[in-house]
């Protein structure tokens, strides 16, 4: 299939990606899955990195429900794939939308790495006690996160603190929670781990407590919907375990329907005995209310059992969250 792809396209095959420290490691892990499964198509000779601007990276004064969503992440990336100046995109999962621009395809999902948010500290910071990592928070400490889905559960289980807009890159976050009097931030802990700096997370918090952002933890491949040499490249490395449970959560996260404006977390595993479980999440931004339920079924079934969990959080929650 390599071999397909390689006489379809004339080398260099170019792939698209935000120019951050985090995106720029996952474009290259990416392409170190796509060497390890065809040792040809290794190196400069095949392949051409192109580091795009966001409007998401370069307004960083604002929230991005006020700017327009996660969406913002992608829309250069998209247009850039659409355009044919780059080949396939690589992305965090969690910053792509469920619903794709017609023509772009979600192609691949690579093997999922720890999906679980982490607090970090500022430093001279204490770490709480296994199983309270709040604990470590003083009454009213300050919280720097950009994040309604992680400012909603932590104002839910500690109301006296307060949550302050944070944005940026990782090494911008934790340059600004040293520098600006922030008590502590809370960021994916895959994030941290891919840059090796996973030993400056002060708690890793437990998913069915904390539930992590749908897609958390996954690189996902957009290609063009027509380019059937790739399709069947990236077909070879996609990872069927990621893939199953990225569709459950980004198929509840469909049938919630919601913006950045109204916190959603999604969850899925698959369990030793082969099911998939499913843990979802509902809440207002100011933690005053917070639905949380659990689902299981047949992997086979990853988008029903997101779409009908969807459906039921939908359903129980005040009309007004998803007005």
């Amino acid at each position: 299939m390599s071999g397909i792809a390689v006489r379809a396209h004339p080398a260099p095959l170019r792939i698209g990606t935000r120019a951050s420290p985090l995106a720029l490691w996952q474009a290259r892990h990416f392409l170190g899955v796509v060497g390890g499964f065809c040792p040809m198509l290794r190196g400069d000779t095949f392949f051409e990195e192109c580091a795009l601007s966001t409007a998401g990276d370069r307004i960083l004064d604002r929230r991005l429900a006020e700017i327009g969503g996660k969406g913002l992440f992608a829309k250069e990336i998209h247009e850039a794939l659409l355009d044919r100046r780059i080949d396939f995109a690589v992305h965090s999962l969690k910053d792509l939308e469920t619903e794709l621009p017609a023509g772009i395809v979600l192609a691949c999902t690579l093997r999922r790495e720890d999906p679980r948010d982490a607090i970090v500290l500022a430093p001279g910071g204490r770490a709480g006690l296994p199983g309270a990592p709040f604990a470590a928070l003083p009454a009213g400490a300050v919280v720097g996160t950009s994040s309604v889905r992680r400012q909603s559960q932590l104002l839910h289980a500690r109301p006296d603190l307060r949550v302050e807009t944070i944005r940026g890159n990782v090494q911008t976050r934790l340059r600004r929670l040293a520098e600006e009097g922030f008590d502590a931030t809370m960021l994916a802990f895959a994030g941290l781990k891919r840059l090796g700096m996973d030993e400056v997370a002060s708690a890793v918090l437990d998913p069915e407590e904390i539930v992590p952002a749908a897609g958390q933890g996954i690189v996902g491949v957009t290609v063009r919907a027509d380019d059937t040499a790739l399709l069947d490249l990236l077909a070879a490395v996609e990872d069927p375990a990621a893939r199953a449970v990225a569709t459950a959560e980004r198929a509840l996260l469909a049938a919630l329907d919601g913006s950045c404006r109204t916190p959603i977390g999604g969850h899925a595993r698959i369990l030793m005995d082969g099911a998939l479980y499913l843990t979802g999440l509902i809440a207002r931004p100011d933690g005053s209310f917070l639905l949380r339920r659990r689902v299981s079924g047949p992997v086979a079934d990853a988008e029903r059992i997101g779409r009908e969990l969807g459906a039921a959080l939908r359903r129980d929650a005040p009309a007004d969250i998803l007005a």
